[in-house]
């Protein structure tokens, strides 16, 4: 089993044990709802905690592999992009997950696109309250700019 089939499995089993695994130590996860990655294996797990709680009706619908660069200035690597569909408090959504695999085959980096933009805000919001709610940020981050989260 391929590490992009193990994440699939994690995330469709809700594992965040199997995840920790799957990250190098310092994953960089960009996220559609805030400028900055999240960065650190850490980090990247607490946000996976909220965003397994906060998705609705998650399903993976498609697969795609290849390499890109990983980065603005690394190497080519292996990447692999997971289709998925979703709802976040009664908004749909449509995204990809696109994974850049280390030399060993470890997800050293995520990107996650999201569509459409009312979709991305409800994302935000809720992915927000469970970083506050896990006191993985403050309180007031909420009231900083119209994408917060994870800040």
């Amino acid at each position: 089993m391929t590490t992009v089939d193990r994440f699939r499995a994690a995330v469709d089993n809700r594992d965040l044990t199997a995840l920790e695994g799957l990250f190098t130590p310092e994953i960089r996860l960009h996220s559609p709802v805030k400028f900055t990655p999240f960065e650190g294996r850490e980090a990247v797990l607490g946000l996976f905690g909220v965003l397994l709680r906060t998705f609705e009706d998650f399903r993976y619908v498609g697969h795609l592999d290849g390499t890109a660069q990983a980065g603005q200035d690394g190497p080519q690597a292996a990447t692999a992009g997971l289709v998925f569909r979703a709802a976040v408090n009664g908004r749909q959504i449509h995204g990809i997950d696109l994974l850049h695999l280390d030399p060993e085959g470890r997800i050293a980096e995520l990107t996650v696109m999201v569509r459409p933009q009312s979709a991305v805000h409800a994302l935000g919001e809720a992915v927000l309250a469970g970083l506050v709610a896990d006191g993985l940020v403050p309180d007031g981050a909420a009231h900083e700019g119209p994408a917060p989260a994870g800040r």
